[in-house]
């Protein structure tokens, strides 16, 4: 089962950063975004937020799975 959840560990590892990478390029400036100004997020913004979490969340749970089998072999 290990070998599995390696692939499946490195998968989504790549997934989080394309993600991450297409939200950094929506921002307007380097260092804090749009001025000041309070703003939500809206369609696929929040969507790929909440993508982000999602995929976070099994990352870690995934990461525990494999370091549980890793002990265990």
């Amino acid at each position: 089962m290990g070998p599995y959840l390696n692939i499946i560990q490195i998968i989504i590892s790549i997934t989080l950063m394309v993600i991450i990478l297409l939200q950094v390029k929506g921002e307007s400036s380097m260092l804090g975004g749009g001025g000041g100004i309070a703003r939500t997020r809206r369609g696929l913004e929040r969507t790929l937020f909440n993508v982000t979490i999602v995929l976070a969340v099994i990352f870690l749970l995934v990461s525990f799975l494999s370091a549980f089998f890793g002990v265990r072999a």
